[in-house]
């Protein structure tokens, strides 16, 4: 992996000094939260119907994520900017290939990938880098190709960053996420908006994508 611009070289060291601590937190991270379950079951049953190709988890961190996405049926790899995270990944689920590498420069072919979950994985990019992240998210899809992401709604609001545990983030109008991902190339199929648990702070947002 190329060197990387100095906010993500940030975040992948603020995502591995606390890379244990959050490894704990992510092994029961889908226990509690049966939509959150329900939406990833609807992104693996059109991925699977799609049969475009191999999904991927960019932004995987520990794997769990990944490992419950193999456990729906999915052929799937996890990518993670922390080399920390990567290492913790490989450990609990030695059956999974995962990757060092960023989103927004995947080696990867054009067209190759079936699916990808980007799961509160593009949260800490500024604003104004979004669209490139989608537009590197549309090359590596197949035609037909289904993108699920998952974010911090903003409400009501406009995009506003807040204090992530780990470090800034930024909160989207689900329209507005939405319009970037058209003009990048993908047809939304479907949206889920959850308000926050009694421990969560802020709404969560849920796109559902495909790949024209």
């Amino acid at each position: 992996m190329t060197a990387l611009p100095p906010y993500l070289a940030a975040t992948a060291d603020a995502y591995g000094a606390l890379a244990h601590r959050y490894a704990d937190l992510a092994r029961r991270g889908l226990d509690h939260f049966p939509l959150d379950r329900a939406v990833l079951a609807a992104f693996a049953e059109l991925a699977r119907a799609g049969e475009a190709g191999p999904v991927a988890e960019l932004g995987c961190g520990p794997g769990y994520t990944t490992a419950h996405l193999r456990d729906l049926g999915l052929d799937v790899f996890g990518l993670d900017l922390s080399p920390v995270m990567i290492d913790l990944a490989r450990e609990a689920h030695p059956g999974l290939r995962f990757e060092v590498g960023s989103m927004d420069a995947l080696d990867l072919a054009d067209g190759t990938l079936g699916g990808i979950v980007s799961w509160y994985s593009v949260i800490h990019a500024p604003p104004q880098d979004i669209p490139r992240y989608l537009a590197e998210f549309r090359r590596v899809l197949a035609p037909g190709g289904t993108l699920l992401c998952a974010f911090f709604e903003s409400e009501g609001g406009p995009v506003a960053a807040f204090d992530h545990k780990v470090t800034t983030a930024y909160r989207w109008p689900i329209d507005d996420l939405a319009g970037l991902a058209r003009e990048a190339g993908f047809v939304e199929v479907g949206r889920m908006l959850r308000e926050p648990h009694e421990d969560e702070r802020f709404r969560r947002g849920h796109l559902l994508m495909h790949a024209r």
